[in-house]
């Protein structure tokens, strides 16, 4: 960031808003803000948990498997290349467009960026975090404060960015989105939070494209769908759907008041995105290799940055939990992630409205372990949980406007922030930063670019 120079600056139309329980009304308590310097922010959490050594390390096999193999597995290379500097490792490639069966060879998948993300921003490569949890580590990157007293399948105890966002900044509904990867755990409730001064009125729109536009969706919300009174079997079908898409409390779900322009535009974004699903029309913008869920993910929240252009939104990429038993597959769900992550940003450079005023921002939730578990996969290569002090090294990657290219800081020495920070930066690039540090629910009540 050049501080200076940032200074100076400173049914399917009822039901669709069933499926979208959180659209929310579009009045919000607005306060005074600065302009800012971004005028989108994306935030990918790349959740699940991602080892340092194989990710900013591009230590590949080295410190994983080498000290525990039979073989030669002394293999260094950078796995996440649209994403950092480094070249891919010269052998042993067990990851990439491997054929379904295989545990090694393939070829990686193509670089889609020209240039890295690393090289186009500023990488914190030794920040950390302060828990190894996966709701904490998630809840945090989204409120800026750990939540680690408080229940699994509970709201946020602390208001969300996208609270901030709406209730500061005076965004709509449709302004601000949380892209999930799936419905589990804690996933839908992270899109608002429990506090009563901000809450469910200035929450996101919360969308999990798997469930929406999987089977289930093609059977209750597809082809906006009237049900009759007579269709008591499945009224219930849909109740259930909605309440295991979006509630885990089984509670009612609460008040939608989303305007009826919003409504519409939402019905209107449901109908063309089933249609081109199902061949009807251009197909949907999916990363040319789509190999797991999070590519999916990525797929249908290009379509939602295309469609509503929103002011905020995250998302959310999971597959490499599988980290917890299988190497391989973590490997591969680390390099797919890079492809899926060069494609969005190649996405958003196309969109008129977003092209050059949108900053990015790329985090883990936590890091793993030093030490494998005892699991291992077809490879013979251990597997690694989540609970000792590597998991608390973490790193995080920021482009876009007024953000300093190629630049690094931190180092394993010489930690420089922590990724609960990423709220009050998002804030400060969109003009509220001194709005939320006032609300004084914060972690630290400094931003990442406050340590540049």
């Amino acid at each position: 960031m050049k501080r200076r120079q940032f200074i100076k600056k400173t049914a399917i139309s009822s039901l669709g808003t069933l499926a979208f329980p959180y659209i929310l009304p579009s009045g919000t308590i607005s306060a005074k803000t600065t302009s800012g310097f971004a005028e989108h922010v994306v935030f990918v959490l790349f959740s699940g948990g991602v080892r340092h050594q194989e990710s900013v390390g591009k230590r590949y096999l080295a410190d994983s498997q080498n000290v525990f193999a039979e073989d030669d597995l002394d293999i260094e290379g950078n796995i996440l290349y649209n994403l950092l500097d480094g070249t891919a490792p010269e052998r042993k490639i067990a990851y990439g467009t491997t054929v379904e069966g295989e545990t090694e060879g393939g070829q990686p998948i193509p670089r889609i960026l020209g240039q890295s993300l690393q090289q186009q921003g500023t990488l914190f490569q030794e920040a950390r975090c302060n828990t190894a949890s996966h709701f904490s580590g998630q809840s945090s990157l989204l409120s800026g404060n750990y939540q680690i007293t408080q229940g699994l399948r509970d709201r946020p105890y602390n208001p969300t960015i996208f609270e901030y966002l709406r209730r500061h900044k005076g965004l709509k509904a449709t302004d601000t989105w949380f892209i999930g990867n799936r419905i589990g755990n804690s996933t839908s409730l992270l899109n608002y939070s429990a506090n009563q001064t901000y809450g469910a009125q200035h929450g996101a729109n919360f969308l999990a494209p798997s469930l929406c536009f999987g089977d289930a969706g093609e059977q209750f919300l597809a082809y906006a769908k009237d049900y009759h009174a007579d269709e008591r079997n499945a009224i219930l079908e849909m109740r259930d759907f909605l309440n295991k898409s979006f509630l885990t409390s089984g509670a009612p779900i609460p008040g939608i008041k989303n305007t009826e322009e919003e409504r519409e535009n939402i019905k209107d974004f449901m109908d063309s995105t089933f249609a081109r699903k199902n061949g009807l029309g251009n197909p949907l913008r999916m990363p040319p290799t789509v190999s797991n869920g999070d590519g999916m993910t990525v797929g249908y929240a290009c379509e939602v940055l295309d469609w509503f252009k929103p002011k905020m939104l995250a998302l959310n990429m999971g597959e490499v939990d599988a980290c917890h038993s299988n190497f391989t597959d973590y490997l591969k769900a680390l390099h797919s992630a890079d492809h899926a992550i060069g494609h969005l940003w190649n996405f958003i450079q196309s969109i008129p409205e977003m092209a050059g005023n949108t900053m990015l921002v790329v985090a883990p939730e936590h890091g793993r372990n030093l030490e494998p578990n005892v699991l291992q996969d077809l490879n013979d290569w251990y597997a690694y949980d989540h609970s000792d002090e590597n998991a608390f090294r973490n790193w995080c990657l920021i482009a876009g406007p007024e953000i300093e290219g190629g630049r690094v800081i931190g180092s394993e020495g010489n930690p420089v922030g922590n990724t609960a920070q990423c709220v009050l930066t998002i804030a400060e690039a969109m003009g509220i930063k001194q709005d939320v540090i006032n609300a004084g629910l914060l972690y630290n009540n400094q931003s990442l670019f406050d340590l540049m």
